[in-house]
């Protein structure tokens, strides 16, 4: 496999990415050229329980950024790739509904963090502070801003969601641990997912054709 760059979590921690676990680090490093990064598992709640935000929730869903649902036990499966630099996920959740896709694309800013890109096309823009305490990443968002058409606007800080996000590795169960959270002011909790999962890098031609044709349905 041919080395790429590094990944922007990496360039963003420098050697800070020492004080992950060794698991994570693999994680958050870069996925080498004609491999592909699986994970598979299940997140234990996925969405929000408060039915009223759903119709605004529907307009990102078909963007696949969020999802209007409040479920449990969905299974899940994410594929990572470094293209260009960047980090490109996709994250297929097996809702009872069936399967709902959430694309986004993470880069390195020129003050050293990540800029992560939800949607197709990136309609949800945020970027997030680094850090590393006790073996697990954190990420924290400064800022949040959306795209209408040409244009990119920063949502002011007094009504701004802030984003959290957090991956550990668990000896105890072997298997990554993530957990995100969004919390809007006033609202409070908006939305959540959190999870379990097992992952590999394998080369792509050893993926199940079933499983690439799958994931482009």
């Amino acid at each position: 496999m041919t080395p790429v760059p590094d990944s922007p979590y990496a360039r963003a921690l420098g050697e800070r990415i020492d004080e992950l676990h060794p698991r994570l680090r693999a994680y958050f490093s870069a996925v080498p050229d004609g491999a592909v990064g699986i994970g598979e598992g299940v997140f234990h709640v996925v969405g929000t329980p408060r039915r009223w935000l759903w119709p605004v929730l529907r307009v990102l869903e078909r963007r696949g950024v969020v999802a209007a649902v409040w479920e449990r036990d969905v299974p899940f499966r994410v594929e990572n790739r470094t293209i260009a630099s960047r980090a490109i996920g996709e994250r297929t959740f097996r809702f009872t509904r069936g399967p709902w896709v959430m694309r986004d694309a993470v880069a390195l800013t020129r003050h050293g963090r990540v800029l992560d890109e939800l949607g197709e096309p990136g309609l949800i823009a945020a970027c997030f502070d680094v850090d590393v305490r006790d073996g697990a990443l954190h990420l924290t968002s400064r800022a949040v801003g959306v795209r209408l058409g040409r244009l990119r606007m920063r949502i002011p800080r007094l009504i701004a969601p802030v984003v959290r996000l957090t991956e550990r590795f668990d000896d105890a169960i072997d298997r990554q641990q993530v957990a995100l959270t969004i919390d809007a002011p006033l609202l409070g909790r908006v939305y959540e997912y959190r999870g379990d999962f097992e992952y590999r890098v394998p080369h792509i031609a050893d993926v199940p054709r079933t499983a690439a044709k799958e994931q482009s349905a």
